[in-house]
């Protein structure tokens, strides 16, 4: 069982970041939304696999992970279900839009980098967890560390309002492109993680 759900949550990543990446491609809103609602369920499952087998002297490291994999999901569950639903079924005014539509750069789209922010730190801390006895669990590790990286401009850059112009819509070339290329990033991770698990367990 264990290995069955760590296993499906990796294929649940890989598949939703493919997806992702397809649906911002074609410009696809409700399908971009759609599936950032199904990947933390994956991501979750998956951290949680990581978090089982940890040994003692990682398991805090572990168990920093799996915090921070829940807050992500929390911030990107309320972001994605708000777009999915007040926003693309309500009469919304102008302001209350400039504030929960997505689309507009607005609050929301600053929670969802925390929430991604969220998302890189959990990998930093997951690979910290890994005993990397393998050339896939080398990569593992080294992917999952350096996209902790990811968490400064998260975190950071929202508060400078150089993201303010950006969507998942498509109307921003270079938003897209940043986007298209942290899939390229993660979908490896997930893979790999799917190869570790087949093993481990």
């Amino acid at each position: 069982m264990n290995k069955t759900i760590a296993s499906i949550g990796t294929l649940v990543v890989t598949i939703c970041v493919a997806l992702f990446a397809i649906c911002m491609l074609i410009s696809f809103n409700f399908g971009s939304y759609f599936v950032c609602m199904i990947l933390p369920i994956g991501y979750i499952m998956m951290v949680a696999g990581f978090c089982y087998e940890s040994d003692e002297r990682h398991r805090v490291a572990a168990y920093v992970a799996m915090t921070f994999a829940a807050i992500y999901a929390v911030l990107v569950f309320l972001v994605y279900f708000a777009q999915t639903t007040s926003v693309r079924l309500d009469s919304l005014g102008e302001q209350a839009r400039g504030i929960l539509d997505f689309s507009r750069g607005g609050l929301l789209f600053n929670y969802d980098l925390l929430g991604y922010g969220m998302m890189a730190l959990s990998t930093f801390f997951l690979g910290l967890t890994i005993d990397a006895k393998v050339k896939a669990d080398k990569w593992l590790k080294y992917l999952m560390l350096v996209h902790g990286i990811f968490f400064f401009s998260c975190f950071i850059m929202p508060m400078t309002g150089i993201f303010s112009a950006m969507s998942y819509g498509g109307t921003d070339v270079g938003g897209v492109i940043a986007l298209e290329f942290w899939c390229a990033y993660f979908i490896p991770i997930g893979m790999l993680s799917f190869v570790h698990f087949r093993k481990i367990f």
